[in-house]
């Protein structure tokens, strides 16, 4: 099974997230893996039978980028695409984030596009559906990560959800009610399917340049959680050419 993970972008830290995925594929000793810091390398993909993204503000080059992707979903591929793989960020001369659809077919073929978060703390997650694959067996759990608000570009299947009532002042997206936040769907694109999971957040000292030289406090968030790594493992699963 070949498998092409895409780990880089901005605000994260990157080595720590790189590895841990890197990790969890090494368990399966029938798995090849390519890395990439971006979509430029259409030759791993065209081979891959699983994309694994994660990414902050890293977009696909142009449109022959965004094509290879759809030829990857439309011929069966699976992509699990991991927390900020649908995040544009663009700062504004008053210091407030903008989260611009520049890239539409883009998030057309993910299914949601990232709008905000409010600040890290602990938030519920609901099993939406317990009779898949992902959460067969899983109760609903407790983390504490950022809870990412999205708005719906597709249809979706959602797996996991949350939910959420107050304000994101960092983000122009403000102002948010919402019952039912996906936290993990799954979507069909072609003969292919995503699944999303938006936890996972981390930082380590230096990842928030140039916003702010000196992070103080590393952050680990669903990282530090054995259910993270259990909807990871299965993931992984549910990429395998066998998985229903």
């Amino acid at each position: 099974m070949k498998v092409h993970l895409i780990a880089a972008g901005k605000f994260h830290d990157i080595d720590f997230a790189r590895l841990e995925l890197l990790k969890l594929l090494a368990e399966r000793p029938q798995i090849r893996t390519s890395v990439a810091a971006d979509y430029g390398d259409l030759a791993s993909l065209a081979a891959a039978d699983l994309l694994i993204t994660y990414t902050c503000d890293l977009m696909p080059d142009g449109a022959e980028q965004v094509a290879a992707l759809e030829s990857f979903l439309a011929r069966g591929g699976r992509w699990l695409a991991l927390h900020g793989t649908n995040a544009i960020l663009r700062f504004g001369a008053d210091g407030v984030v903008d989260t611009p659809d520049e890239v539409p077919a883009f998030s057309r073929m993910l299914g949601t596009r990232f709008a905000g978060h409010p600040p890290i703390a602990p938030f519920k997650v609901f099993v939406t559906r317990g009779d898949h694959e992902m959460t067969e067996g899983l109760r609903d759990f407790r983390v504490e990560d950022e809870l990412y608000l999205t708005h719906r570009t597709a249809e979706i299947d959602v797996l996991l959800h949350t939910s959420f009532t107050g304000r994101c002042d960092e983000f122009r997206d403000a102002d948010w009610d919402e019952a039912e936040v996906p936290v993990l769907y799954e979507r069909k694109v072609g003969e292919g399917r995503v699944l999303y999971l938006t936890l996972g957040h981390c930082r380590g000292h230096y990842d928030l340049q140039p916003v702010a030289e000196f992070w103080p406090h590393p952050q680990r968030c669903a990282w530090n959680y054995p259910v993270f790594y259990e909807l990871l493992r299965r993931a992984i699963g549910w990429g395998m050419p066998h998985a229903a």
